[in-house]
This record gives C-alpha cells, sequence and structure tokens, in this order.
C-alpha cells in the first residue's frame, strides 16, 4: 500500500483535533447537513437521495454500508474544528515546520562518477516552515499528488541531502515509489 502526501498532511492537520469527530452515522449526519446548510447538498455530497440523508438524521436508519461510512467521516473531518486546523497550519507555516517520515525510492543528478542509482531509503526529517507552507498551499489549490511529492522531494533534498544548502551543492534528488509517508506538525 503506497501512502499519499495530500492524506497525509490531512492526518496531520487531524492530529490537532481536541475533541473527537461524531461517531454514529446519525450524529455525523446532522452535523454535515447543518454545516452544508441543508439536507440536498449534502445527498450530492455523499450520492445519496436526500430521503435517505431525512432518515438518517431520524434516526431511522443507523448503519451506513461501508462506503458511504467512509464518505461520511471524510467529510466530516474534512469540516471538523477548523479553527484548530487553522491554528496548527498557521503554526506550521510560520514557527514550526513539519516533520516527513518516509520510506521511498530516491535517486540523485549529481557530477559524473558519483554514486546516482536509486535505492529505498527510511528518512525522517524536519523540513523548515516554508516548506508547510508551500505544500499546505498547494494542497488547498488542489495539487497533484506529483506536485505535492516535488515540493516533499525539494525540501528532503535541502535539509537532509545538501544539509541546509551546506554541501553537495547542485544535487538534484528524485522522489519517487513513496511506499509510505507521515508527515506530522
Amino acid at each position: 500500500m503506497t501512502d499519499s502526501v495530500g492524506d497525509s498532511l490531512d492526518r496531520a492537520l487531524e492530529s490537532a483535533f481536541t475533541r473527537p469527530i461524531p461517531k454514529s452515522a446519525q450524529a455525523q449526519m446532522k452535523y454535515l447537513v447543518k454545516q452544508l446548510k441543508g439536507t440536498r447538498p449534502v445527498a450530492e455530497l455523499l450520492g445519496v437521495t436526500q430521503r435517505t440523508v431525512e432518515r438518517y438524521v431520524v434516526g431511522k436508519l443507523k448503519r451506513p454500508r461501508q462506503e458511504l461510512r467512509d464518505r461520511m467521516e471524510r467529510e466530516v473531518k474534512k469540516r471538523w474544528q477548523p479553527q484548530i486546523r487553522a491554528r496548527a497550519r498557521k503554526k506550521a507555516e510560520s514557527t514550526d515546520g513539519l516533520v516527513v517520515a518516509t520510506r521511498a525510492r530516491f535517486g540523485f543528478t549529481a557530477a559524473p562518477g558519483t554514486t546516482d542509482d536509486a535505492r529505498v531509503r527510511d528518512i525522517t526529517q524536519a523540513l523548515p516552515p516554508a516548506y508547510a507552507d508551500r505544500l499546505f498551499t498547494a494542497r488547498e489549490r488542489g495539487a497533484t499528488e506529483q506536485q505535492l511529492q516535488r515540493i516533499a522531494a525539494e525540501g528532503l533534498a535541502e535539509m537532509y541531502f545538501r544539509a541546509s544548502n551546506t554541501r553537495a551543492h547542485g544535487l538534484g534528488v528524485e522522489f519517487t515509489d513513496v511506499q509510505q509517508i507521515e508527515i506530522s506538525l
């Protein structure tokens, strides 16, 4: 199973939550109806009928199928505690940065005669706030997974391989075959 940078960014922000999300299908559906101001937008968002949403809200339906349960949970998490999420993001972008722990294939483009063969490495590296800002901003603007990986690769290249640009000048890092990635604040 491969992880995505975007999902890992979402999980990092979710780790800042101070309260758990609603657990029951009824509570999750009520929350979504309140957030989206009606049952019709929730029905369109989840791909179910408006009547189905109403049945969950009043408690007539209690156990959604796995696919719907996953969609409901994902949509609730996207909207849960927006101020806490914003505060955690601002702190990462301004002072703390973030930590990337990954297992991926890294290859290099460097001067002739150097070792540039790609190989799988386990790396855990703190990235400065500028990279947190770039990653969160790109994610917000709908960047593709490859674009997010490119930004993470630039950060890992600068901080891990080039040691804040104090060595290995001009070393280009290729970040591919991501097996796992975990980003924390």
